[in-house]
């Protein structure tokens, strides 16, 4: 039996992607505030791709196991995909509100885990929620709301670090005051935003052959990881292809992220993480900088989603790619602060498309009860090349970049463009134009 999707609103489209943006401030602050934290706790710049350990190896195990149990869960009353990320939105919570009290490094980096636990649990299920919702028609806008809201959430986060400072002035312990204020108002905005979503949003209940189906395969401790196996292998090969463009673009966001700071810290003020009042304003700066960045996102995401139904999902993302490549190159050689606004602009569209347009290139080959564990396939293409990151660039940065950030960050952008070309080699003839 073919069941039509009822087409929703913009508002409605809107209203059940307002918890994507909870659950990306807190990402937002593991990419702007928890690096520095980090630098504060005194680690040396080669320990730090290994501190983020936590992000991508929980992701690798978290996401995909979720995807695959969401697929076989349906309560009349709590829905298929909401108990999950909503149990992920608590977890993000008790950890944002936990992390500003690290009084190590290795308490830190511990709490960078279970945040990620909860990220992870919360993240995963919404893309597959989108996928559920929409129909082949809504899905660009709907993933691209995504976007947008990616965008939002994490301009919020990083202009915390540019104006909370000025607002909550000290130390307690290691730690400025204004990390305190930040992590405080993300744990009430991963609670509350999921919480806005699920209230606005009912998910479509399964046909009697897909409960039928899942009464057949019942979920168990082993269910999860047996439908990842068989999933892999029956993976579409735009799926293979994506993961080219993944490995080099999601290996090269780490190196900005790890070093972004610490590079404006050296190329304008010539500080390092040693001279904390120094690099607490290359730390504020980063805020401003990558806030007016994601102001660029969210403004463009839409305008993105519309370029893809025109042309294609592959060249969209191809020309995205490229503006943030030389947004890479460009920004360790800026010596006035001033300067890195118009250059961040590149990497605020190529963000952009990050966050929705490569889920144009591979839903439309994928059958739809199977969303959830796709999604976390996905997911697995994305933590890969940040574990792998994590556990060589250290190495990589000391011995051939003289731990120089600048450095990183020009790494980045070779690897930003590496991606962009093997943006061309995907072949997916649902949906590419040309």
């Amino acid at each position: 039996m073919t069941f039509s999707k009822p087409k929703l609103s913009f508002w409605q489209i809107i209203n059940m992607n307002v918890g994507f943006f909870g659950i990306q401030y807190s990402f937002g602050l593991q990419q702007s505030a928890v690096n520095p934290i980090y630098d504060f706790l005194n680690a040396s710049p080669d320990q730090i791709p290994i501190l983020n350990l936590a992000g991508p190896l929980t992701g690798l195990i978290i996401q995909p196991i979720i995807g695959a149990m969401s697929d076989k869960t349906w309560h009349p009353r709590w829905g298929r995909r909401k108990p999950y990320f909503f149990i992920g939105a608590i977890i993000c919570s008790i950890a944002l509100f936990l992390f500003p009290f690290s009084s190590s490094l290795w308490m830190a980096a511990g709490l960078l885990w279970i945040l990620d636990v909860g990220n992870n649990t919360a993240m995963e299920p919404y893309r597959a929620f989108i996928a559920d919702k929409l129909n082949e028609e809504q899905q660009p806008i709907g993933f691209q709301a995504q976007s947008f809201f990616t965008g939002f959430g994490q301009f919020l986060s990083y202009i915390s670090l540019f104006l909370f400072p000025i607002v909550f002035v000290g130390y307690t312990g290691e730690l400025p005051n204004w990390i305190y204020a930040s992590f405080f108002l993300g744990a009430v905005l991963s609670v509350s935003s999921i919480w806005w979503s699920m209230k606005k949003t009912a998910e479509i209940p399964p046909t009697e052959e897909e409960i039928e189906k899942m009464k057949s395969e019942p979920l168990n401790l082993f269910s999860p990881f047996i439908d990842i196996y068989h999933a892999v292998l029956e993976m579409p090969k735009v799926m293979w292809q994506l993961f080219l463009v993944y490995l080099f673009q999601w290996y090269a966001l780490m190196c900005f992220w790890q070093n972004n700071s610490k590079s404006i810290a050296l190329s304008v003020w010539d500080v390092t993480p040693a001279n904390k009042v120094g690099y607490e304003k290359a730390v504020e700066w980063m805020g401003l900088i990558g806030a007016f960045g994601f102001i660029i996102t969210f403004s463009v995401a839409f305008y993105l989603a519309k370029l893809a139904k025109k042309y294609s999902p592959k060249m969209v993302h191809f020309v995205c790619l490229l503006f943030g490549a030389v947004s890479f190159f460009l920004f360790p050689n800026i010596q006035n602060q001033y300067l890195f606004l118009p250059v961040i602009i590149g990497y605020g569209v190529a963000w952009a498309s990050m966050m929705g347009i490569p889920y144009l290139m591979v839903v439309t080959n994928i059958p739809k009860e199977r969303y959830g564990v796709y999604m976390g396939i996905i997911n697995m293409m994305i933590v890969i090349p940040m574990i792998f990151q994590n556990i060589s660039f250290g190495y990589v940065l000391k011995h051939f970049l003289n731990n120089d950030a600048r450095l990183a960050i020009t790494f980045s952008g070779v690897l930003l463009l590496l991606s962009a070309v093997a943006t061309l080699f995907i072949k997916n003839k649902k949906n590419d134009a040309i």
